[in-house]
């Protein structure tokens, strides 16, 4: 295996019989015929035993494994490749380094925070989420890709190239926060179902595109437009091509800001395949759902969009608070907009040993959905006191902001550093779980690291 490869530790995030997501491993278990057919499109045939696997599931098989598979039409059916069943982990993951896998099916990583201390998140430590089996390289061509825009309040609809997008709108580039909407779910009691993020389901890369306002102008925006939604090329986990994996949207609004962006570049480079190459909405503040990937029509409706992770208690949380564990109908939940006041300490690492008598330096970011955040502090003592951190502007509108700080300790022993934000409009993180949330949605309590002073 190539030295630039890196192992990652798999967690499930429920026993299978739960609910529809569950590892290569066990899926294999329950049924390695109808597994092979899920995973790879690969079908058995019943007098041979062998699988057969079409262009698009020979492809995806092969970007997982890092290679071409030359005797793929004699793989035995129901049989997974010795690269991912000879470890505990699902796979690894092409361009990336440290992630943890939450999941495999579908592809599910967080990044650990220490790794998330760049200003500027590279490709290979931006979390990775998805809800459906993304494209696969052959699938996503820049020079034949094409953009719909319609729906029943587009005044016309268009269909333009990636080259037609570049040539007729203006570019821009911002630094704008993505996250998760259920980002520290596993911090939640009682538990809620979906993939048990800790802190690192966040990231905040510089995206380059057009601004989606310009695009929606240019189909023109019907007076009884409220709404702007996705659709995007990735395929449902079932492999039925009738089903939509998700499709989101956001109020018009929003859809208008100046930041909100449909990206064909990343960092100054064309977006990994992981994250939507060569198309992809970038929506900052807002849960990341809404900035979907591999982005192939939008939408301008005359109602809330109703696609699939509209509806429902999908990236919903009671509309009132609700007692840990209650069951909320469907009608008392509301959609998440903007998300809430933030932070991450980054460095340094949780569970470093650091001498009494010198003073530890501490950095991290902070943000706070729509709005900035307006102060900074950290505590040594489990939040008895605080101090003031430095708190440095965003680069631009919904991007997250440094923060820096330096703490002494009174004595060697065991201590948690604390971190907590509070934005411009006076709502801090708080120290304690948020309002518990059947789906495990915006817990942004305090981060905190273990320090053993000696």
């Amino acid at each position: 295996m190539a030295d630039n490869r890196r192992d990652f530790k798999a967690k499930r995030t429920r026993p299978p019989a739960a609910g529809k997501e569950q590892g290569i491993h066990a899926l294999y278990a329950a049924d390695p015929a109808k597994a092979d057919e899920l995973t790879w499109g690969r079908r058995s045939d019943p007098v041979t035993r062998r699988g057969f696997l079409g262009q698009g599931g020979l492809a995806a098989m092969s970007a997982v494994l890092g290679a071409s598979i030359p005797f793929a039409a004699y793989m035995p059916a129901g049989l997974i490749p010795a690269a991912l069943a000879q470890t505990p982990e699902p796979f690894e993951i092409p361009g990336k380094d440290g992630l943890i896998v939450l999941n495999d099916r579908p592809l599910n990583a967080e990044t650990p925070a220490h790794l998330l201390d760049d200003p500027v998140t590279p490709a290979k430590h931006l979390f990775v989420r998805n809800n459906g089996r993304p494209p696969s390289a052959r699938q996503t061509d820049p020079s034949s890709w094409v953009l719909e825009i319609g729906g029943e309040s587009a005044e016309r609809t268009m269909r333009l190239s990636i080259d037609d997008l570049k040539r007729r709108f203006e570019h821009h580039s911002y630094r704008l926060q993505l996250e998760c909407g259920g980002n520290g779910r596993s911090e939640f009691v009682p538990p809620a179902a979906g993939n048990q993020w800790s802190v690192g389901a966040v990231g905040c890369p510089e995206w380059t595109g057009a601004r989606l306002g310009d695009v929606l102008e240019a189909a023109g925006i019907a007076s009884d437009a409220v709404y702007v939604a996705y659709y995007g090329a990735d395929t449902h986990l079932s492999g039925d091509p009738n089903k939509v994996p998700i499709s989101r949207g956001v109020p018009l609004a929003k859809a208008l800001e100046k930041e909100s962006l449909i990206a064909w570049a990343m960092n100054g480079e064309d977006i990994p395949l992981l994250h939507g190459h060569p198309l992809r909405l970038v929506i900052g503040g807002w849960p990341g759902s809404v900035s979907g990937k591999w982005l192939k029509r939008i939408v301008i409706r005359d109602r809330v969009h109703d696609g699939p992770k509209m509806t429902g208690a999908s990236y919903r949380v009671p509309c009132e608070p609700v007692a840990p564990g209650s069951q909320v109908p469907d009608e008392d939940m509301c959609i998440i907009e903007s998300m809430p006041v933030k932070s991450l300490v980054t460095y340094p690492k949780s569970g470093i040993e650091h001498p009494r008598r010198e003073t530890l330096a501490l950095r991290g970011h902070a943000w706070a959905g729509d709005l900035r955040v307006a102060r900074m502090d950290v505590s040594i003592d489990f939040g008895a006191s605080w101090k003031r951190a430095r708190l440095a502007p965003p680069k631009n509108r919904l991007a997250w902001q440094r923060w820096q700080a330096e703490v002494a300790f009174p004595q060697p022993g065991y201590y948690e550093v604390w971190a907590r934000a509070t934005d411009e409009r006076g709502e801090a993180q708080p120290m304690v779980l948020p309002g518990w949330n059947p789906k495990g949605y915006l817990n942004n309590a305090c981060h905190r690291i273990a320090v053993q002073v000696v």
